[in-house]
């Protein structure tokens, strides 16, 4: 038996050789004394930090040599994303703070440039121009050449895609409010707005016969309605279901967004006649009974593509895809959950209780319906007693109680989707989403959810964002620019309830 320190040491050995032949392939040149920097850096202490940036972030070159400049090797890349990845996370923040705030824009250089361009007012056009583009070339950031020359080796683009999403971290997380955070922020993420144009993505149906590692990805990303098992996945790419994923040639094997799609007769009004498990796997389709198309989840796989829009293109596509395969479907819509809904409504009960204005909520009937249905001991408020239903969800488990709350629920949810807003858009991110597409909202479904996670989330609502496909461009363009949501007479008229109801 071979024991285990001889087994160490020739993985070690092993290692070491893979990394001197990438190195030598990339480079051309002695690899014993890179491998011996690698082995320095591992550390990641400061000053390891410093001679790994100096060495690999090179410097810009001049306006007049930007188009000339010869590369620089790929071992500077590979390098650089070697040592990035040995590091902690404290690590990881303390080397991106540094890259950031060292081997930024050139401010002096900026400062002469504006200074220049204000002195050219009054010269020819030609003569501004210049200086304008010469101020633009200065405004680049040292280590934008780094980022694109990462981008250019194998694995560079994920390694930039996960690199955003630690710089995300860091600043959601607030371990860092510096302002050369956020320029890389934004510099990593107008690169990956380019590179992931829509253009350039190509969209793929998964079904069973994917490769495995597609669907175990598949089923590791579903964020909105968690797949059970390998047969529930195996029912959602089955017959009256349609997955489609954005991928991307750097990335290949990778789904970028994930969308799920259910065949139905009539637009659906709840999630369990799409999950649930049916008795059998093996139906035929039968395309006379296909009329709707319901978009029940849609998944961004990779943090680091935030704000990157990605999720808005995959319907259109996926509509084209469906109108080619069903040239006589007209009815496509989501079936979408309402996450904050509950924590929303806790907030206003707490909020009106506060203010004295609990009564306003509900009418003078249903206060005294709720009193009677829950039996309220002395010293408890009606609106404490109501708090505590929605936050252990008990009301579920009472007919009465349930339909006493339908209209109240009801009413409370529209109004939170359609009348609470964020800079004048919907607070909502799924409703603000759709509503950016152009999409109606359309109609709130009550138990539509009534799995645990739909109960504590939504109290069980669900809504349908309808896309009316000849209406959508105007929709969305009155949402981005006049802040209006397109809504039904059934969302309105709950709308009005609650605005009655709470003298709003």
């Amino acid at each position: 038996m071979v024991s285990r320190p001889v087994i160490f040491a020739f993985r070690g050995s092993l290692q070491c050789w893979r990394q001197r032949a990438i190195l030598k392939a990339a480079l051309g040149t002695s690899v014993s004394g890179i491998c011996s920097r690698l082995s320095s850096t591992r550390s990641g202490s400061v000053t390891s930090m410093e001679e790994m940036l100096a060495r690999v972030v090179s410097p810009l070159p001049t306006y007049e040599t930007r188009e000339k400049c010869p590369p620089p090797p790929e071992a500077n890349s590979l390098e650089f994303m070697h040592f990035y990845r040995s590091l902690d996370r404290e690590e990881k923040f303390n080397f991106l703070a540094k890259l950031s705030r060292d081997f930024g824009v050139d401010h002096k250089s900026v400062s002469e440039f504006a200074g220049k361009l204000l002195d050219t007012q009054f010269r020819d056009l030609a003569t501004i121009l210049q200086v304008e583009d010469r101020l633009r070339y200065s405004l680049t950031p040292r280590y934008k050449q780094l980022l694109n020359h990462i981008s250019r080796v194998e694995g560079g683009v994920k390694f930039l895609v996960d690199l955003r999403a630690d710089v995300l971290e860091t600043i959601s997380s607030k371990s860092s409010d510096s302002p050369h955070f956020r320029d890389l922020n934004g510099t990593l993420k107008s690169l990956l707005s380019e590179w992931f144009s829509v253009g350039l993505l190509r969209l793929e149906r998964i079904t069973w016969h994917s490769p495995c590692e597609i669907l175990q990805k598949i089923s590791q990303y579903e964020a909105v309605h968690p797949v059970r098992n390998w047969a529930d996945l195996k029912r959602r790419v089955g017959p009256y279901r349609r997955c489609y994923a954005f991928t991307h040639a750097a990335m290949p094997g990778e789904p970028l967004v994930v969308l799920h799609v259910a065949l139905t007769e009539d637009i659906t009004d709840n999630i369990q006649s799409i999950v649930r498990e049916f008795s059998t796997l093996d139906l035929e389709e039968d395309a006379n009974k296909v009329n709707a198309a319901i978009f029940y989840s849609i998944s961004s796989t990779q943090a680091g593509l935030q704000g990157v829009e990605l999720g808005n293109y995959i319907i259109k596509r996926v509509v084209r895809e469906l109108q080619s395969e069903f040239p006589h479907m007209t009815q496509f819509s989501s079936l979408s959950p309402i996450p904050g809904f509950s924590s929303w409504l806790q907030g206003l009960l707490s909020q009106y209780r506060k203010e004295g204005r609990g009564l306003d909520l509900l009418s003078e009937q249903e206060w005294q319906e709720v009193e009677k249905t829950t039996d309220i001991s002395q010293g408890n408020s009606a609106t404490d007693v109501l708090r505590k239903l929605i936050a252990t969800s008990e009301w579920m488990r009472s007919e009465r109680l349930s339909a006493l709350l339908e209209p109240v629920l009801m009413r409370l949810c529209a109004w939170y989707l359609y009348g609470e807003k964020r800079r004048g858009y919907a607070l909502n991110q799924v409703a603000n989403f759709h509503l950016q597409n152009g999409a109606t909202m359309w109609r709130l479904n009550w138990h539509a959810d009534t799995s645990p996670k739909g109960v504590a989330n939504s109290c069980g609502i669900m809504v349908n964002y309808r896309y009316f496909l000849n209406e959508t461009s105007k929709n969305s363009a009155l949402y981005l620019q006049n802040k209006v949501i397109t809504a039904s007479d059934q969302v309105l008229g709950l709308v009005s309830q609650f605005q009655k109801n709470s003298k709003l």
